[in-house]
């Protein structure tokens, strides 16, 4: 079992594409996939099942991963003791869902890669649900999460941003002319939100629930960006943090509703796995974080 095949097997457990791990490897993709079938048969076992165009981590690849890391996070770690000298290289992998990903990271990533260049950075999407279980893998070195404040006995949390949930309609909605809006207003609308396990979904159907409105209407997405577009040609309701219809708001193409849930608290929160090493890479890249994202003094919650 050769060290270059574990970073390989690394990196192709965090892009889970042999082409964009080559990329990164700066390898051709037949000598990673090459090295990846010499661990395999090595260990005995198979460390990725490929269903069509899609790869995806076994159970034993999974659980290889989290044993490998242990072991290359110590090498990360003696690497940068003897090479102190302000350059940075290597790779970085972060994970957010949509809204994160297009509305905060790029002025992040953007800092980031002017301070190191030499720093390869991987990022990939995923939902809710998949966000922390890539970190407890290790598949992701730091994660975004958009969600009401996050408790964890593994996961360290950072606060970063409170966002503001809205309610947006088209200007010719006939909402869009009341400056006061009551629960019975909303009766046989239709609101265009994310699909359940999502979230704020969930806090969308509990601020209802609360006020004992349990019959709605929903059109459901997995994109905020289906949402937003839907609203503006007049479909439904749209359900949506503020920073994603801003440019739409401003142009006149979105309303916002005079309505706002009671005790809806969403941050932009940044995690990562309390028991790993966090080498200068990390570091670096969550501090250039706290400098675009800074939450403000005093919006911190309790």
């Amino acid at each position: 079992m050769e060290l270059r095949q574990l970073n390989t097997f690394r990196t192709v457990a965090s892009t889970l594409n042999f082409s964009r791990a080559a990329e990164v490897l700066n390898y051709v993709p037949s000598n990673v996939t090459m090295q990846i079938k010499a661990l395999e048969d090595e260990l005995g076992v198979r460390l990725f099942d490929r269903l069509g165009k899609q790869l995806v981590l076994t159970n034993e690849g999974k659980r290889f991963l989290t044993h490998i890391q242990v072991v290359l996070n110590r090498l990360d770690e003696a690497r940068s003791v003897v090479h102190e000298n302000g350059i940075l290289s290597g790779t970085l992998t972060i994970s957010a869902n949509e809204v994160i990903c297009a509305y905060r990271l790029p002025a992040v990533f953007q800092l980031f890669r002017s301070r190191h260049p030499g720093v390869r950075l991987i990022f990939r999407s995923f939902s809710n649900q998949q966000l922390k279980e890539a970190l407890f893998e290790g598949t992701a070195d730091v994660v975004f999460m958009l969600d009401e404040p996050i408790r964890s006995s593994g996961l360290a949390v950072e606060p970063l941003l409170e966002e503001t949930f809205r309610f947006f309609a088209a200007p010719d909605h006939p909402l869009t002319k009341q400056t006061v809006l009551q629960l019975e207003d909303f009766q046989g609308e239709v609101f265009l939100t994310n699909e359940k396990g999502c979230p704020y979904r969930t806090m969308f159907d509990r601020a209802f629930e609360k006020e004992g409105i349990d019959s709605i209407t929903y059109l459901e997405f997995q994109s905020a960006e289906a949402i937003k577009q839907c609203a503006m040609v007049g479909i439904g309701i749209a359900f949506l943090p503020e920073i994603t219809v801003q440019a739409e708001v401003e142009r006149g193409e979105l309303v916002a509703l005079p309505w706002e849930i009671p005790e809806l608290h969403v941050y932009t929160q940044m995690l990562w796995h309390k028991d790993k090493w966090l080498s200068p890479i990390i570091l670096s890249f969550i501090e250039a974080t706290r400098e675009v994202l800074a939450i403000k003094e005093g919006n911190e919650y309790a």
